[in-house]
């Protein structure tokens, strides 16, 4: 957050300014703006101890990141290549959102959570075949340097020390050089604007390696303390009226203070809200006999993020009715762990578990139709009104990751080794659908696991997180003790 007395709110406007003078630049804080004295221009860049600079050791990512680099530089031979990093997004006036780099650009660096607005990776072709690469970003606003003190943005009086390129080029393994020098060309193929190199690179990511692999587990694991924290915090959250912001709070604590964000929005949805799939209001009370559906996932500092769903009896126990739901969506997360194979069509992971979906409300007097008939992708899907989503995503360093991979890659490709993908059917009965017994009605449930396909076949990552019902009120019992 900027403070009242701020030289400048953009980087356009780094000039200097004497109080006396009245020239203020035209900008969003134009009428915020304090001019500077010839006293504080004078003394400003003197009286500072030195702080020699030490170059880190390349990073653990850096050596997986050069391998990707490889791959890319090989399928575009001759062309110059552009990953942008991305800039700020305005949230609001002159407040940004948090910068988070472009998956690709963090991806192919190594450089995650702590990557430089607008900072650019450029592959230059060379005659004798490979590439050049160079990371181009906005050095370092120091105390030598104007800005330090004038450009809120990039000055380090406003927003601490930033890296150097001598230390980004060791920290990264990737030679560096000012943003001022690149220069782009309409020839340039760029992520996000050229169709064949954003899909490359988004499937480039299909098969992880085992640095990401890792960074998932961690990811995992954070997030698994995260709903312990959630657990142990339930008599504060169902006192609170808006019970579901408190879920929302308790997880974000544990996502900022053991990694770097969620690597998406929250959902905690509490009793009928469960039945709305994206449900992020999260505004609603969560009350003794409801159910909450929470879908959530640490992003860690490399940028790789968990996502898992768990439904939590509010009071501890499941009703029967509930415990009959829950069991029927976990019997279909069984059903696709258990299609998941090296070899088997990703397709067929849906497949299970619609089977078994199609089956229990069957069973229980939901469809017109028999599970055959409903299964039929042509005259059937009366079940998808009670589970309306697919089964399953890839994912990785975003939560929906390769989503710029060709079809016959992805929903039609096939499972190996390498792949990390979410199994997460659910059954959703909203508080008005007829079509149901009244005590169906505003019951939701998801189960959500991160899986990762192995030669010997698939690991489910966040297996120590309670599935079943019985576990799941163990858990509660625990973290309540």
């Amino acid at each position: 957050m900027s403070t009242a007395g701020e030289a400048t709110g953009t980087t356009e406007a780094t000039e200097t300014i004497p109080a006396e003078s009245g020239q203020i630049p035209e900008n969003s804080t134009v009428n915020r703006r304090q001019g500077f004295g010839d006293g504080f221009l004078e003394t400003i860049s003197d009286g500072w101890a030195d702080r020699p600079e030490v170059l880190p050791a390349p990073r653990e990512q850096a050596p997986y990141a050069a391998r990707r680099r490889d791959a890319v530089s090989a399928a575009f031979p001759g062309k110059r290549l552009v990953v942008p990093a991305g800039p700020y997004r305005v949230r609001s006036n002159d407040t940004d959102y948090p910068f988070r780099a472009h998956s690709a650009f963090a991806h192919l660096t190594g450089w995650a959570c702590d990557a430089v607005p607008d900072s650019v990776l450029v592959f230059d072709p060379l005659p004798a075949g490979g590439h050049d690469v160079t990371l181009y970003f906005r050095e370092r606003a120091d105390r030598t340097t104007a800005e330090f003190y004038a450009d809120a943005s990039i000055g380090e009086f406003w927003i601490g020390p930033r890296p150097s390129r001598a230390a980004v080029a060791a920290d990264l393994q990737i030679p560096t050089d000012h943003i001022d020098a690149f220069s782009a060309s309409p020839d340039d193929l760029v992520v996000d604007a050229d169709a064949d190199l954003t899909r490359f690179v988004s499937e480039l990511r299909l098969r992880k390696d085992d640095y990401e692999v890792a960074q998932l587990q961690l990811a995992v694991d954070v997030t698994a303390d995260g709903f312990d924290d959630i657990l142990a915090d339930l008599p504060r959250i169902i006192a609170h009226p808006r019970g579901e912001r408190i879920v929302e709070g308790v997880f974000h604590q544990r996502a900022r203070s053991d990694g770097n964000w969620e690597g998406y929005d929250t959902i905690a949805a509490s009793g009928p809200h469960a039945c709305y799939l994206h449900w992020t209001r999260n505004d609603g009370a969560v009350r003794p006999g409801d159910l909450i559906l929470i879908d959530a996932g640490v992003e860690v500092d490399s940028l790789y993020t968990a996502d898992i769903t768990r439904t939590i009896p509010v009071s501890g126990t499941f009703t029967d009715v509930q415990r009959r739901v829950y069991e029927a969506v976990r019997e279909a997360a069984d059903a696709a762990f258990a299609a998941a194979r090296p070899g088997a069509k990703f397709s067929e992971l849906n497949a299970a578990a619609w089977r078994v979906i199609a089956e229990r409300v069957h069973e229980w007097g939901f469809l017109p139709v028999t599970p055959a008939e409903s299964l039929d992708p042509a005259t059937g899907h009366h079940h998808r009104r009670y589970m309306v989503h697919g089964t399953s995503h890839h994912l990785g360093i975003d939560v929906h990751d390769c989503a710029q991979a060709r079809r016959e890659l992805y929903a039609g490709g096939t499972l190996e080794p390498g792949m990390v993908f979410t199994i997460e059917p659910g059954l959703y009965f909203q508080i008005d659908d007829l079509t149901v017994p009244e005590e169906y009605r505003g019951i939701g449930v998801r189960i959500e696991d991160d899986i990762l396909m192995t030669e010997d076949g698939p690991v489910n990552l966040s297996a120590a997180i309670p599935r079943t019902a019985d576990e799941v009120e163990a858990w509660i019992a625990r973290q309540s003790a």
